[in-house]
């Protein structure tokens, strides 16, 4: 099938965290026979913060911010048997939504794929006129980054006809274990851009562990930190590129995941961090959250912590050999239960499925 995939970005993850998300996704799609497209505008800087050039598999079109360049992107929906319009793209998001919806053929299959579910449906509780409510009742499905059945039945609630999570996963030609790099050398290792949903949980989760343990040494990586008050056991070192996710999840003793506000409240949301860490082999430690023993093992693939004292608890409790044995378990686990290949299963069997019934009404 045709796919065209109007989203945040697929070639920076600046600025754009579900970047490697998308990538994973669409790059099993595209191996299973899909020819994908994706348009993405020239914003908030990505195009010169790049980690991968346009890629083989997926035709990227970059184009300018401009209402001129959206009808042009737009016209291009009509060519395609699926059509996507992705969350959070940062700019023209309701006239994207609106204009897939209008400008795709009757019977193309129209997709509104959520990666910040939690979010965008406290932004609809709070807005009657949110364009996505009305935009529902003529969108095919949502597919969204994680959340289960409370998002499930949320979307459902607003008039949904169907709501799929298609969680976030292991891209392992991308993510796994490489020698140590001494750049990334701590006790403690953050990756995550500065949001003010996620703040007040890492200042809790992170720089309280820190504090409470000044001889250890703690690394923050991700726009926006910069000028953000810290103890001084703690290293910020700026945007982190993907290509050197692998070694900053590799080098320190633990890394840490911090779920946002809206994700920790609603549960069965594991941040890509989450799956990038043990596709690694590291010893994560994250913050509760509802659901996570469905794709990690509590003390024996992950260590979950509740506030800011457990972390700092798990730090100074653990040792190199038990670092290693949760991680390489993380790794077996993902590896077995939480690829990318059995996420893009999940979805060339839903629009195969669609398609057939389509198929059939025609033929009836």
């Amino acid at each position: 099938m045709k796919i065209a995939f109007y989203g945040s970005s697929l070639l920076s993850s600046y600025w754009n965290g579900a970047a490697t998300y998308y990538r994973g996704l669409l790059r099993d799609l595209a191996a299973r026979g899909h020819e994908i497209t994706f348009y993405e505008p020239d914003a908030f800087d990505r195009q010169q913060h790049r980690d991968i050039e346009p890629p083989e598999w997926a035709r990227s079109v970059v184009y300018p911010a401009t209402d001129d360049a959206l009808n042009q992107v737009l016209a291009e929906a009509r060519q395609a048997d699926v059509v996507v319009k992705a969350s959070g793209v940062g700019v023209f998001d309701t006239e994207l939504l609106e204009g897939v919806i209008r400008r795709s053929r009757p019977d193309a299959i129209r997709i509104f794929w959520d990666v910040d579910a939690a979010a965008t449906l406290d932004e609809m509780r709070g807005a009657p006129d949110h364009p996505l409510r009305s935009a529902l009742q003529q969108l095919d499905y949502v597919f969204t980054y994680g959340g289960g059945d409370p998002v499930v039945e949320a979307y459902q609630g607003f008039g949904a006809a169907h709501c799929v999570p298609i969680y976030n996963a292991l891209d392992p030609a991308t993510h796994h274990p490489v020698p140590p790099d001494p750049r990334f050398e701590a006790d403690l290792g953050f990756l995550a851009n500065r949001l003010p949903d996620r703040e007040a949980r890492v200042e809790e989760f992170f720089l309280k562990a820190a504090a409470a343990l000044p001889e250890r040494t703690f690394m923050i990586g991700g726009n926006g930190w910069h000028d953000k008050a810290m103890p001084v056991n703690v290293r910020a070192i700026g945007h982190v590129g993907t290509a050197d996710h692998n070694a900053f999840n590799c080098t320190p003793l633990a890394v840490l995941n911090v779920a946002r506000d809206s994700m920790a409240h609603i549960g069965f949301s594991p941040a890509t961090r989450v799956f990038e860490a043990a596709g690694a082999a590291a010893c994560l430690i994250t913050d509760h959250w509802e659901g996570i023993e469905l794709f990690l093992k509590p003390d024996e693939e992950v260590l979950v912590a509740r506030d800011g004292q457990d972390v700092a608890e798990h730090v100074r409790a653990l040792t190199p050999e038990r670092a290693r044995a949760i991680g390489e378990a993380a790794l077996k686990r993902v590896l077995a239960e939480h690829t990318y290949e059995l996420r893009g299963a999940q979805v060339d069997e839903i629009l195969t499925a669609e398609m057939a019934r389509r198929g059939e009404r025609v033929a009836a």
